[in-house]
């Protein structure tokens, strides 16, 4: 099998859970045996809009002697199990593992560390949010792919949050616990500057920051949102609803378990896309495994199989509240029992809404800088990337890094006289951001 190898390498724990990862790429590839004799017959189901393509396939299906397409088609089968097997094998004995020099410890409490990334005190202090499901480190994956050490070489000083493991009383908190430590981590990161920060957050942590700079906007200098979703319920919501109807079956276990697993999460996200990891891993077999891209795909692959749990109160108000309810969409969620309302807030903004997205909808996120619940100095920026690869992808610097580094750049600057500012964004002739568009 492939978890038992000798020479597998102890640092790479995934794909997370194995079982179900190797049944759902194993079962896509042998339903296509299955399915053989009602594509003859041109009995499937199809899409209308592939009636016709599906009976001309039936049609020379018909052509072609049953025994002949069977065998044919169970060798291609086994050819691509192979092929998907030998890529998880090589991925899990593959000899990289995450070496970085790890930057300065500036605040702690609990399980949360604010990590200091700096090294001018004058630079534009930004404090960085991730998500509570996975490790922060994805901001600053390795030497080569960090966008924190990007900044931080940029004239800016980032610190980034990360949250850690819940435990002792981590396990009982809930969004609004985790807010209020977020806003004792910003007022450490201003004491240290001497002036509030601009505060980014990432995924759920764009949610986590925009609650915490909703109640207490004083204390923040700009907001800058990474595909942060907002209306739950916008765009194509299926594997949202998949997220918000399984609160219902989950309740025992999070009370069992007191949160929710790392592998029950990583069940969640594999139901988003279940050819992903046979796809990927497929892809992988032909790499070269000492190429920079085969390490790339190690690196990222292991942030993804070294999830945290999500204690039970957080797990609860994002399954019911945000995926179920849609409360944010709704202007219905609500900090320290007030509701966080984008459409009031006054400060800059950045929203950053990847296109190719999966794991948040583009409409979803897009919801904060359109609509009626829009920021209203919002600006948009839209590139054309996934979730994961907005942050590490080989486009990333390109097409995320330098924008946000300019963006965060531009709230440092001196601001100029109103009579002045008749092209556009301050003095540039062309903006580099506009409200509905992409730089």
């Amino acid at each position: 099998m492939a978890e038992t190898g000798s020479n597998l390498n102890p640092f790479h724990r995934g794909p997370r859970p194995l079982g179900p990862h190797l049944t759902t790429a194993t079962g896509i590839l042998l339903s296509s045996l299955a399915a053989l004799p009602s594509a003859r017959q041109s009995s499937l189901p199809w899409h209308p809009k592939l009636a016709a393509e599906a009976a001309s396939l039936g049609a020379d299906l018909q052509k072609t002697d049953f025994a002949t397409l069977s065998a044919t088609l169970g060798t291609a089968v086994h050819g691509r199990i192979a092929t998907y097997m030998d890529g998880l094998r090589r991925y899990q004995a593959h000899p990289y593992h995450r070496e970085v020099t790890e930057p300065p410890l500036a605040w702690r409490e609990g399980s949360t560390r604010l990590l200091d990334y700096g090294r001018n005190a004058e630079d534009i202090p930004v404090v960085f949010v991730p998500s509570l499901v996975n490790r922060a480190y994805i901001l600053d994956l390795s030497e080569r792919r960090s966008l924190m050490r990007y900044l931080a070489a940029a004239g800016i000083r980032p610190w980034l949050l990360d949250w850690g493991p819940p435990g002792g009383v981590e396990l009982g908190y809930g969004l609004n616990d985790y807010i209020a430590r977020l806003h004792r981590a910003i007022a450490a990161a201003t004491a240290e500057a001497g002036r509030p920060p601009v505060l980014v957050g990432y995924c759920m942590g764009g949610n986590l920051a925009l609650g915490a700079a909703a109640r207490r906007p004083e204390s923040v200098a700009a907001l800058g949102l990474l595909a942060t979703p907002w209306d739950f319920h916008a765009g194509t919501p299926t594997g949202f609803r998949v997220f918000g109807t399984f609160r219902h079956g989950v309740a025992a276990t999070l009370k069992a378990a007191q949160g929710m697993p790392v592998d029950m999460l990583q069940l969640l996200f594999l139901s988003l896309d279940p050819t992903l990891g046979l796809r990927k891993f497929s892809a992988f077999a032909a790499m070269d495994p000492d190429s920079p891209e085969a390490a790339d795909f190690v690196a990222l692959e292991d942030w993804l199989n070294d999830g945290v749990s999500l204690s039970a109160p957080v797990a609860e108000e994002c399954l019911s509240g945000w995926y179920g309810d849609n409360l944010p969409g709704l202007g219905r969620w609500q900090v320290e029992g007030v509701p966080v309302e984008p459409a009031r807030l006054s400060l800059p903004a950045l929203v950053m809404v990847p296109g190719e997205d999966r794991i948040v909808p583009p409409a979803s996120a897009l919801a904060l800088a359109e609509g009626p619940q829009a920021i209203p100095a919002a600006l948009v920026h839209r590139p054309a990337l996934g979730h994961v690869g907005m942050i590490v992808g080989s486009r990333a610097e390109a097409d995320v890094w330098q924008p946000l580094r300019d963006w965060i750049l531009a709230q440092g600057r001196p601001k100029p006289l109103p009579r002045r500012r008749t092209q556009g964004y301050g003095a540039r002739k062309h903006p580099p951001f506009s409200k509905g568009a992409t730089p």
